[in-house]
């Protein structure tokens, strides 16, 4: 059973909770498609927010930021097959959004998974449906989210529309499982995204969004970081919590402030904690400082050691006042 939600209720109940796992941003990739006549289905992956240039026409008709295959499928529905970014996950929910597909727009989707050793034949796939066949509306975002979470882990989704149409952007959530190393001792970065890291809560994210904190990479220029509104008030912090992927030893840390360069936070701090809770409060007595207030430069990586021997389950990264950062790496071995 699928429950339909508001923006709101996505953010706080999914976007929050769990990861996007077949974003380009994290390396999910579309491997075929039925059709994609007038607009790629490699668009329906990209991170930016999709656009209109309602003067811009193509071979093949209007030029359309999403997936738009032809008219009058013959087949029941017309698809895209799309490889996770992550090594499996399982499921909870998705975003389709149909923005500026008016008139042209998919009248209804599904969402199938499989798991998959190899994808160089994608052909005669079991899939799973993992969100029913639901109906969408013209221009506008749609929120699903299943009852409960999937009780397998997949690598590979299949987006079906039925019949044809079009879909500009679309988000499948889910909990990651990465590979855990047989060496107990190995160093692991537990707030990447690719390892099960999650951004839980954030003070704002005006210009960029907080979980780009956890994506792979360096990125490639200021939106595909974290950064807030300018402050005007005395004493103004910004900050974001991370759930790690697993409770950490932590012995290194990193922030980095590429492409941030009058912008970069003036401080920062970065605080730990081992708790139970998702998401702990901000104001919880129990953050211990891993690295105290110090001072920031522009387009560069901030490496530090932790100050701390405790293991931690969540990381809490403030800036001070605002400001952009790209990404924060938290290196350590895994406390089980």
């Amino acid at each position: 059973m699928v429950r339909v939600l508001s923006e709101s209720e996505f953010q706080s109940e999914v976007v929050q909770r769990y990861t996007d796992v077949i974003g380009e941003k994290l390396g999910g990739k579309v491997l075929g498609c039925s059709d994609e006549w007038f607009a790629a289905a490699e668009n329906l992956i990209k991170p930016k927010a999709p656009i209109r240039d309602a003067t811009k026409f193509t071979y093949a008709g209007a030029w359309y930021d999403g997936w738009e295959t032809r008219r009058h499928n013959p087949e029941e529905a017309d698809w895209v097959i799309i490889k996770m970014g992550v090594s499996s996950a399982a499921l909870i929910g998705c975003e389709i959004d149909t923005a500026f597909f008016n008139g042209n727009h998919a009248p209804f989707i599904s969402v199938e998974a499989a798991t998959l050793t190899d994808d160089s034949n994608i052909d005669g796939i079991q899939w799973d449906e993992v969100i029913e066949k639901v109906e969408c509306g013209p221009s506008q975002r749609h929120f699903f989210k299943r009852k409960e979470i999937t009780p397998k882990k997949y690598t590979h989704v299949r987006l079906r529309m039925y019949p044809d149409g079009g879909i500009a952007r679309f988000r499948l959530y889910g909990t990651v499982y990465p590979v855990i190393p047989q060496d107990i001792n190995s160093i692991l970065d537990t707030a990447s995204a690719n390892n099960g890291g999650v951004c839980v809560a954030f003070s704002d994210q005006h210009f960029g969004s907080a979980d780009n904190l956890l994506l792979p990479g360096r990125g490639h220029d200021m939106s595909d970081g974290w950064e807030t509104k300018r402050s005007r008030t005395a004493g103004h912090t910004d900050w974001a919590i991370i759930k790690l992927g697993f409770k950490t030893n932590v012995a290194k840390l990193i922030v980095d402030t590429a492409h941030y360069r009058g912008n970069f936070p003036q401080f920062i701090t970065i605080e730990g904690i081992n708790t139970e809770d998702y998401s702990p409060a901000v104001d919880d007595p129990k953050w211990t400082y891993l690295v105290e207030k110090t001072k920031t430069g522009p387009d560069r990586e901030h490496e530090y050691e932790s100050k701390s021997s405790q293991p931690v389950t969540h990381v809490k990264l403030t800036m001070i006042p605002d400001g952009g950062v790209k990404r924060l790496r938290v290196f350590g071995t895994l406390n089980v």
